[in-house]
């Protein structure tokens, strides 16, 4: 028999039906019906005749037809929203200049109509980016021990299922035999036996030691702000899953695999993204976490939308968690919501960094700067790393050897010695950001397989030990050091933006456009940079060198990680949009140089950026080509561009190249077959 979950007034009502060829209209009557009956007032109305109403799917959020027969226009199980109000009417019949209605109705939110407070509405934000989203088929195999730093972006991005290697699985199992022997000797353990924080001393009877483990859950479970994304919601679900298969935790291992279970539908808990001061672990958003597993609050799908969790996991043939001693805990205790977050800031800071170099050289193109600042042996006496990376980078965009360029050499024979700091240190500016993520990354890594429980359960000693691995000072020093070092990209930019708008610097016309006075150009695309990056200056203060004692002064000393990762992100989306405007103008730059070119690769780089802004010939509306060209760089479209240029030149010039990480990049973009450098290309 069908059903239907559908979402009336802030309440969701399980509606089978018996007929399928029922109609649309049907559902929707039906689920007002059983709305008013539950209410002891009618819900406001004298009966359901009264309630004019249109369905639409939670899913896309299409308007469904209410003649339309429910076998036909829905699935079975799938979540729909009625729109309910006394003077509703079908969208045909309303007069034409009722636009203030329609506008209304089109939202949902509709006069008359009351939402009740705890109303979410379906679809969070950037859900976007699941309209097509597409049940993976691949699976990575998590053990605890070996997961990277790309494979959670991976997962966050739903393209992987999880499954647990058969190694995992016997820890796991070994690990609840000695939960399961403490619960059976009535031995007083933290967590197990007793209540939390200030409440360790109190000692639980045995009858409700399942009841403590729930009210664990409830109790915590009190962020506020906005839900996260479905993409890092994933990502925190992925990590904890990981740290329990390490097999410290104590989780049984009937209820990891049901974990597992929801992860692979896709079906997401309500995370508010405020509440952890990242000791005792991330408390906050793991029982939220750990809330829409138990079947309680909200939980979201790409079927569903946002609704009841019970619903939602009913709906894709899932149970609710059912919590044995010690599995609240083992949930909701670690460092798994800093280190998420942070796992995909370093991911971001690394393809902004090195999409970075080849806007910064872009940009010396249209100055007319000199390549001499990154001469092999100036860096290789000061041989740091990142430094040596950035240096090559350049060279391999600019050698004119290599890559003839008519701007290059329209100005060979100039009289100017040097360039400025920001155009001549970029090698040893970007390079300390290069090496700053690398170190950053490292420490990542490590938290992503690392136990951060508190118990931890030692099977090999038969016993459990307190200790304070949840502390997420690790990621958060970390993380605010990845902000600080991150954000010069965007200091150093917007210094170079400044250099192509101004006149006196650039040597082209005030701020890249023609007639100007009548054209503003990139006036106040320069201003929206620097706003960017004096934010950024207060976002870089450290929100680990804070601390406030909490729990009855038992955690008495915090990380405050979880402020970390959220505004380290804010940076490098900052410096992400910073750069964007570097690259729209440089661009813009270039057409006042034609029809000079400059060097192949940045030519591709040109026509990347062509191929989604057209050039400026007068005013227009700026803000949509700046998010076209910082998407370009969110999806590393600009690497994707010149990395065969430069993996190229570095097989060439072997002796001289000292990569950050050495064939990383050679590896990852030589075998791309989309990539590939035409045979018939001059490199």
């Amino acid at each position: 028999m069908p059903r239907y979950t559908v979402h009336v007034r802030g309440e969701w009502l399980a509606v089978p039906c018996l007929d399928a060829q029922l109609t649309v209209g049907w559902l929707g009557r039906e689920a007002v019906r059983r709305y008013i009956k539950n209410k002891p007032d009618n819900g406001g109305f004298a009966s359901v005749g009264d309630v004019r109403f249109l369905v639409r799917r939670c899913k896309g959020l299409g308007l469904l037809d209410n003649e339309d027969l429910l076998e036909v226009a829905l699935e079975d199980n799938e979540f729909v929203e009625v729109g309910t109000s006394p003077d509703w009417r079908p969208v045909a019949e309303r007069s034409s200049d009722s636009k203030q209605n329609k506008a209304r109705d089109g939202d949902g939110v509709i006069e008359g109509d009351t939402m009740s407070p705890d109303f979410i509405p379906s679809q969070p934000e950037g859900v976007y980016l699941y309209s097509k989203y597409r049940e993976p088929e691949k699976y990575i195999a998590l053990d605890g021990d070996s997961l990277t730093t790309e494979d959670l972006v991976g997962l966050g991005k739903g393209h992987y299922k999880i499954k647990l290697t058969p190694t995992a699985e016997k820890k796991v199992q070994k690990s609840r035999e000695v939960i399961d022997s403490i619960v059976k000797e009535k031995t007083v353990v933290y967590g197990i036996t007793t209540g939390f924080g200030k409440f360790a001393r109190t000692v639980i009877p045995t009858s409700k030691l399942e009841e403590l483990q729930f009210n664990l859950v409830r109790s915590h479970s009190s962020g506020v702000g906005k839900p996260l994304i479905p993409e890092r919601c994933r990502m925190l679900l992925a990590l904890r899953i990981n740290v329990l298969a390490k097999g410290y935790s104590g989780i049984s291992l009937e209820t990891l695999k049901q974990v597992i279970k929801v992860f692979n539908a896709s079906c997401l808990p309500y995370i508010p993204e405020k509440g952890t001061v990242g000791a005792s672990g991330d408390l906050a958003p793991l029982s939220h976490l750990a809330l829409g597993l138990i079947g309680e609050g909200k939980m979201w799908s790409p079927k569903s939308g946002w609704a009841d969790a019970k619903y939602v996991l009913e709906a894709h043939g899932l149970k609710p968690v059912v919590l044995k001693p010690k599995e609240g805990l083992a949930l909701i205790n670690g460092t798994q919501m800093i280190t998420s977050l942070g796992c995909e800031a370093v991911e971001r800071a690394s393809a902004i960094a090195r999409q970075a170099d080849i806007v910064a050289a872009l940009t010396l193109e249209v100055l007319k700067g000199t390549t001499k600042a990154f001469d092999t042996d100036i860096h290789a006496v000061r041989p740091h790393r990142g430094q040596i990376e950035v240096a090559f980078r350049f060279r391999s965009l600019l050698d004119s050897d290599h890559h003839p360029s008519e701007i290059a050499e329209s100005h060979r024979f100039c009289d100017r010695v040097q360039d400025a700091y920001t155009l001549r240190c970029c090698p040893q500016v970007h390079g300390v950001v290069n090496d700053t993520i690398a170190f950053v990354k490292n420490i990542i890594t490590t938290e992503l397989n690392s136990a951060t429980d508190n118990p931890m359960v030692f099977a090999s000693r038969g016993e459990t030990v307190s200790g304070g691995n949840f502390h997420g000072e690790y990621p958060a020093k970390a993380l605010d050091y990845l902000a600080i070092g991150v954000h010069e990209l965007a200091a150093i930019s917007e210094r170079r933006i400044e250099r192509l708008c101004n006149p006196s610097l650039s040597e082209l016309p005030a701020f890249l456009v023609a007639e100007g006075g009548l054209n503003s150009g990139f006036m106040i695309a320069h201003c929206t940079a620097a706003a960017l990056v004096s934010e950024n200056k207060a976002l870089c203060h450290p929100s680990s060198v804070d601390s406030l004692s909490t729990s009855a002064a038992t955690e008495d000393h915090v990380s405050m990680g979880g402020w970390a990762a959220r505004k380290a992100l804010r940076v490098i989306e900052h410096v992400e949009q910073v750069l964007a405007i570097e690259l729209l103008a440089a661009c813009q730059g270039i057409e006042f140089l034609r029809p000079l070119k400059t060097t192949t690769p940045l030519e591709k780089v040109y026509d990347l950026v062509r191929s989604v802004v057209r050039p400026w010939i007068k005013d227009r509306f700026m803000a949509p080509d700046i998010e076209a060209a910082h998407r370009l760089l969110v999806e590393q479209k600009v690497w994707e561009v010149a990395a065969p240029y430069i993996e190229k030149y570095r097989i060439e010039h072997i002796p001289e190249s000292r990569p950050v990480s050495p064939t990383a990049f050679s590896l990852e973009f030589l075998q791309r077959k989309s990539t590939k450098i035409p045979e018939s290309e001059d490199l």
